[in-house]
């Protein structure tokens, strides 16, 4: 009896390919490693690897703007490779947020049973400010998600909601937060704080005072009137108070420096002098 292989050579005649690096001479394919893997797979991983890598750093930095050119050239590979593997900007984008949205959300679910519910709430509610304030590409995509043009994943915005709400109620249940907020008031106050954060002059970036903002957003959300005494920001080198309302005045560069911020201040300190006068 012939072979198997005998049989098919006699019906069924088979060209055999040349022998090259990388191809596999019985079946004609990528050849396969001893691990298993053939390398035109680890290639692709290792690409995919880089460009999310890339991508990661970019849209940290720039947010939705970077171009998809500029990515490629960070990950050191061509822009066909980066479409290979995404075929969209947006599709990069969500790919390069949807574990950092996890991450957060994994941290509410483990805080869920955690005693000391309001005090939990709000210390995450800042750990998010504080961590998203710094990465542009999730401020965008919490914007905009809040703003129903964006959903990172299907189910992952739900799922963050959801686990945010049940630290929401508990916060609630034990009187650490006012009744009449629900998860949508939340997200909207989550999106504007973010923006308020990225305003102040060198928050997010080690100066200014970060964390006023957020300070402010909290307290909103307490049932009682206490609030948080916020830290006084130190005086700058050369920079004096206006004499009325306290507000910081610029050094002035020539001439004698100014005494009020403004018209209407130096209005009330002459009012103010006139009556002394008076009397």
């Amino acid at each position: 009896m012939l072979e198997p292989s005998h049989r098919i050579g006699m019906t069924d005649p088979v060209r055999i390919p040349a022998r090259g690096p990388g191809v596999n001479r019985f079946s004609g394919g990528p050849a396969v490693t001893d691990g298993g893997v053939t390398p035109s797979r680890a290639d692709a991983r290792r690409n995919r690897a880089l460009v999310l890598q890339a991508a990661r750093f970019a849209f940290e930095e720039q947010g939705l703007g970077v171009p998809l050119g500029e990515i490629a050239r960070r990950a050191g590979v061509g822009a066909g490779t980066v479409y290979r593997h995404f075929p969209s900007k947006e599709a990069l984008f969500r790919a390069t947020i949807v574990d950092r949205i996890e991450l957060f959300t994994d941290t509410a679910r483990d805080l869920a049973e955690v005693p000391d519910p309001g005090a939990v709430f709000f210390r995450f509610l800042s750990s998010v400010v504080r961590l998203a304030v710094r990465n542009k590409a999730l401020c965008d995509a919490l914007e905009a998600a809040g703003a129903g043009r964006f959903e990172p994943s299907p189910g992952v915005g739900q799922d963050f909601d959801d686990a945010l709400e049940v630290l929401l109620r508990r916060a609630q249940e034990a009187g650490a937060v006012r009744q009449d907020v629900g998860i949508a008031d939340l997200r909207a106050l989550l999106v504007g704080c973010l923006s308020m954060e990225r305003a102040v002059p060198g928050s997010g970036s080690g100066g200014g005072a970060p964390g006023r903002m957020t300070a402010l957003m909290c307290d909103a959300l307490r049932p009682e009137r206490a609030v948080t005494e916020l830290e006084i920001e130190p005086v700058k080198r050369n920079e004096s108070r206006c004499g009325v309302c306290g507000a910081a005045i610029a050094a002035a560069h020539t001439g004698r420096p100014a005494r009020y911020c403004g018209g209407a201040c130096r209005q009330k300190a002459h009012r103010a002098r006139e009556r002394t006068r008076q009397t």
